[in-house]
């Protein structure tokens, strides 16, 4: 297997539980989580606040930006480049699975060829998934979880990239989690990461 994966999720639709299976029929790692390790080692910063940085840019940046020192925004593009850094490092070790963090930009950015995934679900599925990421059944709750992290994900991907988030047109493969099922989209996409090696 030679192939990069790349894939970009909606909040619930299992990429996450989807790119470890990928990960294990094709015998290849998986990064996901690594990537904020790795960025804290080499800022020195805390684990939150870098997760804090990535998750929580929002369309009210813009106002932010306007009443706040520009050190909050330059530390948000270091980090951001660090993690650039980290991304292209593990590409570049050989073929993996890269969760979320623009991975498809920057490689198609950097030439690096690898299989751009975008999984999606039906808000039933994803919100099924979802209690049980956060812990709750309230109905309210859930929903505001998968909007508030389908928003921070949509800002940052933009934001980085310049280009929107779950538009086919950045990716190779989109899929219903939600229709399909975790097992039969993982098929899917190593079928797909198969061809390419063709």
């Amino acid at each position: 297997m030679n192939t990069i994966i790349t894939i970009s999720r909606e909040y619930g639709a299992g990429g996450t539980s989807i790119g470890r299976r990928v990960a294990q029929e094709l015998g290849i790692v998986i990064y996901d989580r690594d990537i904020i390790r790795d960025t804290v080692v080499q800022t020195g910063l805390d684990a939150g606040v870098v997760e804090h940085e990535e998750e929580e840019i929002s369309r009210g940046d813009a106002f932010l930006r306007a009443i706040t020192p520009a050190a909050y925004f330059d530390r948000r593009e270091a980090i951001r480049e660090i993690e650039r850094g980290v991304i292209l490092g593990f590409a570049r070790k050989g073929p993996c699975v890269l969760l979320g963090r623009c991975a498809d930009i920057l490689l198609e950015e950097n030439e690096i060829d690898c299989l751009k995934v975008f999984l999606y679900a039906d808000d039933l599925h994803r919100a099924a998934r979802v209690s049980e990421i956060i812990g709750s059944k309230d109905p309210t709750e859930i929903q505001k979880a998968m909007k508030r992290t389908d928003r921070a994900r949509r800002s940052y991907y933009q934001q980085f990239t310049g280009r929107r988030w779950g538009d086919c047109a950045n990716y190779n493969l989109m899929i219903d989690t939600g229709l399909f099922g975790y097992d039969a989209s993982a098929k899917i996409i190593c079928e797909a990461a198969r061809s390419m090696d063709k």
